[in-house]
């Protein structure tokens, strides 16, 4: 059977991509591929600039286990009218040169309550992955800098017949305890052990510097299995 390294990423609050407008970010329900490649980056201390083509070359799956619950926070964000400043080489210029011609906006964060996700990975290196995950070298956080992890990230390599098998073999932290599968995101041709559809989403990595980000196809399937249970 093939191996793979799963581990899990717990927090009380969450916020995991999509939209990236001015007046609303938004979150998805779970981590997507780009968070989780960025989680074992950030774990081995690679920076935006790095070879990220190891890591890119991995297959991923990511579940939840339980329905995290939305919530929205609001800010307050000054923008700059194109008729005070012209062609500003930065936004930190843009907001120096306006003075008092800014416009205050309100805009939303959109976040997530109760996040319990197992993630697995497989292809190479999976053995040193383990080994940066149990010591990152930078700080990691579940989306946004106020979303600290709750829980280490427990790396095991396990063998299993599929990503959705491999989960079930999470040792999810005592306060949380035994909790169901309630839906599994891989790549598109991923065998999930159960029905699955096909869903898009712009997170594949084009531009790390830039934020650029493209189109990936992805099989979502809602197994019913239980993590967190005591193995013999």
């Amino acid at each position: 059977m093939p191996e793979y390294l799963i581990f899990q990423l717990v927090a009380a609050i969450g916020a995991m991509g999509e939209f990236g407008g001015h007046d609303r970010r938004g979150s998805l329900t779970l981590p997507g591929r780009s968070a989780v490649i960025g989680t074992l980056g950030a774990a081995m201390g690679l920076r935006r600039d790095a070879d990220f083509s190891g890591l890119d070359a991995l297959g991923v799956a990511v579940a939840s286990f339980g329905k995290t619950a939305p919530f929205r926070d609001y800010h307050t964000v000054q923008t700059v009218p194109s008729a005070a400043v012209k062609r500003p080489q930065s936004r930190p210029q843009a907001l120096r040169d306006a003075g008092r011609k800014v416009n205050t906006t309100l805009t939303s964060r959109d976040y997530r309550a109760d996040c319990v996700f197992g993630v697995a990975v497989w292809g190479e290196g999976l053995a040193e992955l383990a080994s940066a995950l149990s010591a990152p070298v930078f700080q990691t956080f579940l989306g946004r800098k106020s979303c600290p992890l709750s829980a280490p990230f427990d790396p095991q390599i396990v063998a299993a017949a599929t990503p959705s098998a491999a989960l079930s073999q999470l040792r999810l932290p005592p306060w949380i305890g035994a909790r169901e599968m309630d839906m599994i995101v891989a790549d598109e041709g991923t065998d999930l052990g159960a029905p699955s559809i096909l869903e898009t989403r712009h997170d594949r990595a084009l531009d790390r510097t830039l934020w650029h980000f493209g189109k990936g196809r992805y099989a979502v399937a809602h197994p019913a299995i239980r993590a967190g249970e005591a193995k013999t």
